[in-house]
């Protein structure tokens, strides 16, 4: 039996925090334990003199600051994941900071456009395993969010049903 001591219970969404590329700014991430690797909204992401630069969400995010973060070359990694889609890309692999109730932990994140999720960031496996335990009754989930884009999703859903009998 695995000693749960000294992990900290999490809900299937919580606040966090990116003090390394946000400051004291609070987002709501998702909690994924079927994802390997954890995932960070970015957007404007570019190489520049073999440095990696980009901005942490994007201005549709209330977070969004515009702040290019630079991360030297030889700190950051590219590798290939299957998207939500089960297509597979290429994403940069930066590591940072995070803080999840009262725990500071670093994780590895791939950069991801996440404009179109209800969460900017998923927290994966890896930075899970042997610190949290899943309470998926817990948490801080974004229940409005989830809601409307469930409505649209059955709207969606509608719409191509009575196409299909036309």
């Amino acid at each position: 039996m695995t000693d749960t001591s000294n992990l900290t219970t999490i809900g299937r969404a919580e606040r966090i925090q990116l003090p390394d590329v946000l400051g004291d700014a609070v987002v709501t991430a998702k909690i994924d334990t079927g994802a390997d690797l954890s995932s960070l909204w970015a957007s404007n992401i570019e190489i520049v003199d073999g440095d990696l630069h980009f901005t942490v969400l994007g201005p549709g995010s209330p977070q969004y600051t515009g702040q290019v973060i630079a991360v030297p070359a030889g700190e950051f990694d590219i590798t290939r994941v299957a998207n939500s889609f089960g297509q597979r890309e290429e994403r940069y692999v930066i590591k940072t900071v995070i803080r999840v109730r009262g725990r500071r932990v670093s994780g590895t994140f791939t950069l991801a456009d996440r404009s179109n999720k209800t969460y900017p960031i998923l927290l994966g496996r890896r930075l899970l395993k042997g610190k949290f335990i899943v309470d998926v009754a817990a948490g801080n989930p974004l229940k409005t969010e989830e809601k409307v884009k469930r409505e649209r999703m059955l709207q969606d859903l509608k719409a191509r049903s009575d196409k299909q009998e036309a």
